[in-house]
């Protein structure tokens, strides 16, 4: 990591940081001073992940909660609270589900779930925060996706409940604005290394149809996501708010849904449909 914040006497609560993006988010956070608490629904990812940031210098805490429940999200905070002993100046909520599926191979409970996971999440851990947030100088950054503004196939349900996570973004950074408090999503490209891009391309080939469709050539590093949830949170980005900041070499606006759907369609082939 080549970029440095200074985050020291900050408290930095990742919700989902326990792996993948929001983890490589909350190693960024770690490295840069800051005091950190990450959410997930399984004790024991919460355990290893909080294990891992102490090895690098952050003082850490973990706490358990599905975020469609949101009893058990707002217990979450409040034993966040608890361990900061002050406001949240930077969350971050990252939880996220996806079962890659044309809409007729899928149960609606499936569906439901997608739904449920990346926008009724999203709205739980928006309105579980707002009592803990720093006002003024809370920064929020929601975990966005191309699909929110990409149609994929395949990906109807994400793609729905994404384009509702970045107006739920954009709606807060209004009624929250007066308060001091920044809002931001962050939609990463295809980011190796990571569960979802594991699900979005299985196979070599897949993987290779994807890095070639990004304009610069490469996946992204959980690095990349890291130094840009950095950068809204700085004072270098106070004057931002209300942004869906892609995050994908521009993968974005190259062929991001032609791609995928191939993708889609040579899964098809080898699952027989």
């Amino acid at each position: 990591m080549t970029m440095t914040f200074d985050f020291s006497g900050k408290n930095v609560f990742v919700v989902g940081g326990t792996s993948g993006i929001n983890y490589g988010i909350a190693q960024g956070f770690a490295r840069w001073g800051a005091k950190l608490m990450v959410a997930s629904r399984k004790q024991d990812k919460v355990d290893e992940a909080v294990a891992g940031l102490k090895e690098l210098g952050a003082q850490t805490g973990g706490t358990t909660f599905d975020v469609r429940d949101y009893a058990a999200v707002e217990a979450g905070f409040e034993e966040t609270a608890k361990f900061f002993g002050g406001p949240i100046d930077i969350l971050v909520s990252g939880a996220a589900g996806n079962v890659p599926g044309r809409l007729m191979d899928l149960s609606p409970n499936a569906v439901k779930a997608m739904v449920e996971i990346d926008l009724m999440g999203t709205f739980h851990v928006m309105r579980a925060c707002y009592a803990h947030l720093a006002k003024p100088g809370a920064s929020v950054i929601n975990i966005s996706a191309p699909q929110a503004f990409n149609a994929m196939s395949h990906q109807s349900p994400v793609c729905a409940a994404k384009a509702g996570v970045d107006m739920v973004t954009k709606s807060l950074a209004l009624e929250w604005g007066p308060e001091g408090i920044r809002v931001n999503s962050i939609s990463p490209g295809p980011i190796d290394g990571t569960e979802g891009m594991a699900r979005l391309a299985p196979t070599p080939q897949i993987r290779e149809a994807v890095t070639k469709s990004v304009p610069t050539k490469r996946m992204g590093t959980t690095d990349d996501i890291a130094k840009a949830a950095g950068f809204l949170s700085s004072d270098a980005a106070d004057y931002v708010s209300g942004v869906v900041l892609p995050v994908d070499g521009g993968w974005g606006v190259s062929g991001a849904s032609v791609v995928m759907t191939h993708a889609a369609g040579f899964m098809d082939k080898l699952k027989g449909g």
